[in-house]
């Protein structure tokens, strides 16, 4: 029996011959660049806000409810492990805020060499990073 995978890498030209298409390469073929660090890290960021709105959507119902649950909300929120989910939330936004302006700048035409790539995905993490404590010191400093 044929191995299945030889099939999947037939094709055909526009003039009908076969040809044989390589098997897209994985994350064991390429080493790890600031590129694909920085767009794996925007996928992760957008799966963290996902997961962030459901716990601000739950919160919030949790207010409209009543003390006690709005209470039960605010003790989980208020945890060191809801902390700790809020500060990850916050960079995601950060992040994702940040690196959607540098796709912005891309969209336009900009940043596509790879020294201006580079520098601008250290700026976007340094930027995240700068924001996302002074996001937090503000917020404690009005909350305490």
């Amino acid at each position: 029996m044929a191995d299945v995978r030889d099939a999947l890498m037939i094709g055909k030209r526009s003039d009908g011959t076969l040809v044989q298409r390589p098997l897209s390469p994985h994350l064991q073929v390429y080493k790890p660049q600031v590129s694909s660090g920085t767009s794996i890290l925007n996928r992760i960021t957008g799966i963290a806000i996902s997961v962030g709105l459901i716990l601000m959507v739950w919160w919030l119902v949790a207010a409209a409810s009543g003390p006690k649950a709005f209470a039960s909300a605010q003790g989980f929120v208020g945890s060191w492990f809801g902390l700790i989910l809020m500060f990850g939330w916050t960079f995601a936004l950060w992040y994702h805020f940040c690196n959607g302006i540098r796709h912005l700048a891309w969209d336009a035409g900009y940043g596509y060499e790879i020294k201006t790539s580079h520098r601008t995905a250290l700026i976007v993490v340094v930027a995240t990073v700068v924001l996302s404590v002074i996001s937090w010191i503000v917020g404690l400093a009005v909350w305490l």
